[in-house]
C-alpha cells in the first residue's frame, strides 16, 4: 500500500487543522456527531461501509442544509482487493414532459417545484451498501441518525450560516402552498437554527426508523412511498408510486485515468467524474515546477475549460451518450485537447464536437483494509423546496440538470438520468488503495478533484495542506475566481494572460473536502476542511 509522498513536519499553508493519524478506525465528514457515530459502528464490530452509512444517515439530521433522505448517493468501496462502485442517482419520473415545459416558456429546467424532482436514490444506496458490506444490522447503523433527529441536537455554525442561507433565498422564490411544508418542517417559527441552539425533528426520526427496518422498501413501496405519491398529485407534480417501486442502485465498474503513476478512480456517468479524469489525462502533458505560480494556475484551469466542455455537451444517462468513456478518456483524445492551450494566454472552453449544451462528501476505514468515498445530495440547499408532509423528507431538485435542448443527449425523457454533479473519488497505485478523496460543491467537484491530485501528487502537499492550500474555480467563459489566500503576483499574471479574475472571500462556495490514506505499514491518516465544520473521528 501506498502514501503520498509528503513530509508531515513541513507545512506550507497555515492551518487550524492537523493531520490525524489510527489504525483500526476513521470516519473523515464536515460534522462532528455524524462522524462520530460513524466510528462508533466499527467500534461495535462494523465496517468501514456501516461507518459511512451511519455517518451519510446522521448527515441528513445534523446537517440537513447540503443533503435528505430525498436526495441522491454515490460510492466508491474498496474491498476484497477490488474497487466496486454504487451508482444510486434517480431518474426522471415516467410522466416528465420536456415538450411541456417548453410549452410554457421554459428554456431551462426549472430550480424549485415539482418539475426539478427526480426519484430520490439515498435511502436505497444506504440498505445495498449495508446488504453488501454491512457487519451490522440497518437498523443499529441508522439509530444514531433517529437518535439525533428524535432527541435533538446543537447546530453547528457553518451549517447555521448555510441553513439562514438556503431559506433566504426559498423566502424570495417560493410561491405556493404546496411549499409551506418546508417552513413548517425546517424552521423555528420561520426563522433558521442559530448556532448552537437545539433543533429536533421527530418526523425524520420516525421516517429513519422506517427505512431501517423495512431495508428502505418503506421509502420505495411502503407508507412514505404512498405519502410522496399523494403529496406529489395533490400539487399536479410528476412523481408516482410506479417511478419509486422502479427504481434499484446499479454496480458499475469504476472508470479511472493514471495520473503521473497514480490511478484516480471515478463513478462513469451519468456523474461528472469524468471530467476530473479529462482534466488530468490533459494535464498529463504538462510538468509543474511550483504550486504558487501562474503557470500552474493557468494550465489546470484551462485544462478544466476544456474538459467541462466536454462533459456538458455530452455526459448524460449513458443509455444517450454520444461518444463513448473510452474514446474521452483516450490518450490520443486528451493530447488533442492539450495542443488546444495556449500556455500565455486564456482561451474561451469549446467542444471538440462544437455542440451547444448541496452536497455531502465523507470517507471511512476500518482495520481490516476496507474503505469507501461517499457522497450523497439534495443537489441545492434543502432542494427543490418541497417537504412530503409529515415524514421530514426534503425533495431534492436533481433535475434542474437536466437540458430542454432536444438535440442535447441530456435532454429531459421518462425515466431518464440527469448529468450529475456529485462525484466520490479514490486513488490507487499499481492496483493497492492509497485512499478515499472527495471535494463537495456542484460544479466545483471535479475541479477540487483536480486540485487535490496536483496537489498531492505534483507538489507533494500533505492530504490536510491539500485542502488547506487556496483554490481557484472556473464559473464559465473567462471567468475565474480565486480564493483569498492566493498570492497577489498569481492573480495579477492570471489577469494579464486574460483571465476574468475575481477573488473570494466566501471560503464556503469553494468545496468541502476529506481524505483518508493508508500507509504501508497499515496506519490510517486523515484530513478534513478547514471550509466547513470538519471532523476526523479516529481509533
Amino acid at each position: 500500500m501506498f502514501l503520498l509522498n509528503f513530509d508531515p513536519f513541513s507545512y506550507k499553508y497555515p492551518s487550524r487543522r492537523t493531520l490525524v493519524y489510527g489504525s483500526r478506525g476513521m470516519v473523515c465528514a464536515t460534522q462532528p456527531l455524524a462522524a462520530q457515530a460513524g466510528l462508533d459502528m466499527i467500534k461495535k464490530g462494523g465496517s468501514a461501509v456501516d461507518a459511512a452509512v451511519a455517518t451519510a444517515a446522521c448527515l441528513t439530521v445534523v446537517e440537513p442544509t447540503s443533503n435528505g433522505i430525498g436526495g441522491d448517493g454515490f460510492a466508491l468501496v474498496w474491498s476484497g482487493g477490488r474497487l466496486h462502485g454504487l451508482n444510486s442517482s434517480g431518474f426522471a419520473p415516467a410522466l416528465a414532459d420536456a415538450e411541456a415545459l417548453r410549452a410554457r416558456g421554459c428554456d431551462k429546467m426549472p430550480l424549485y417545484g415539482w418539475e426539478a424532482v427526480t426519484v430520490p436514490g439515498a435511502p436505497a444506496a444506504w440498505a445495498e451498501l449495508n446488504r453488501r458490506f454491512g457487519r451490522l444490522p440497518l437498523e443499529e447503523v441508522l439509530a444514531p441518525a433517529a437518535w439525533y433527529a428524535e432527541n435533538g441536537f446543537p447546530v453547528s455554525p457553518t451549517v447555521s450560516a448555510l441553513w439562514k442561507r438556503a431559506f433566504a433565498k426559498f423566502a424570495k422564490n417560493l410561491d405556493g402552498a404546496h411549499f409551506a411544508h418546508i417552513f413548517e418542517s425546517f424552521t423555528l417559527g420561520g426563522c433558521a437554527p442559530e448556532p448552537g441552539e437545539i433543533w429536533r425533528n421527530p418526523a425524520q426520526a420516525a421516517t429513519l426508523r422506517k427505512i431501517a427496518e423495512s431495508a428502505a422498501r418503506a421509502f420505495y413501496e411502503g407508507e412514505i412511498a404512498e405519502a410522496i405519491d399523494a403529496f406529489s398529485k395533490s400539487c399536479g407534480g410528476w412523481l408516482r408510486l410506479e417511478d419509486l417501486a422502479a427504481f434499484s442502485p446499479e454496480w458499475v465498474e469504476p472508470i479511472h485515468a493514471n495520473y503521473k503513476g497514480y490511478d484516480v478512480w471515478e463513478i462513469p456517468p451519468n456523474g461528472q467524474g469524468i471530467t476530473a479524469l479529462m482534466a488530468l489525462n490533459i494535464l498529463n502533458n504538462f510538468d509543474f515546477a511550483e504550486r504558487e505560480c501562474a503557470r500552474s494556475y493557468h494550465l489546470q484551469i484551462e485544462a478544466m475549460k476544456l474538459a467541462f466542455a466536454e462533459s456538458l455537451a455530452e455526459v448524460a444517462d449513458p443509455r444517450y451518450m454520444r461518444r463513448s468513456v473510452e474514446e474521452l478518456l483516450s490518450d490520443g483524445f486528451a493530447k488533442r485537447r492539450a495542443a488546444l492551450i495556449d500556455p500565455e494566454r486564456a482561451g474561451l472552453p469549446t467542444s471538440e464536437r462544437q455542440s451547444s449544451g448541496g452536497t455531502v462528501y465523507l470517507a471511512a476505514a476500518d482495520g481490516d483494509g476496507n474503505m469507501i468515498s461517499m457522497i450523497q445530495s439534495n443537489y441545492q440547499g434543502f432542494g427543490s423546496g418541497l417537504c412530503v408532509p409529515g415524514t421530514g423528507v426534503t425533495l431534492h431538485n436533481r433535475g434542474n440538470n437536466f437540458s430542454l435542448d432536444p438535440e442535447s443527449p441530456n435532454c429531459l425523457a421518462p425515466r431518464k438520468k440527469p448529468y450529475h454533479t456529485i462525484i466520490p473519488g479514490f486513488i490507487t497505485r499499481g492496483g493497492e488503495p492509497v485512499g478515499p478523496f472527495g471535494v463537495m460543491g456542484a460544479f466545483m467537484q471535479p475541479q477540487g478533484h483536480v486540485q487535490m491530485a496536483v496537489n498531492m501528487i505534483d507538489f507533494a502537499l500533505n492530504p490536510q495542506e491539500s485542502l488547506d492550500a487556496p483554490r481557484w474555480q472556473w464559473f464559465r467563459d473567462s471567468t475565474v475566481g480565486l480564493e483569498q489566500g492566493v498570492p497577489n503576483h498569481v492573480a495579477a499574471k492570471l489577469a494579464a494572460m486574460g483571465h476574468d479574475v475575481r477573488i473570494d472571500f466566501d471560503r464556503i462556495d469553494y468545496g468541502r473536502g476529506q481524505i483518508i490514506q493508508r500507509t504501508e505499514s497499515g496506519a490510517l491518516v486523515g484530513a478534513t476542511e478547514p471550509r466547513a465544520d470538519g471532523y476526523v473521528a479516529a481509533w
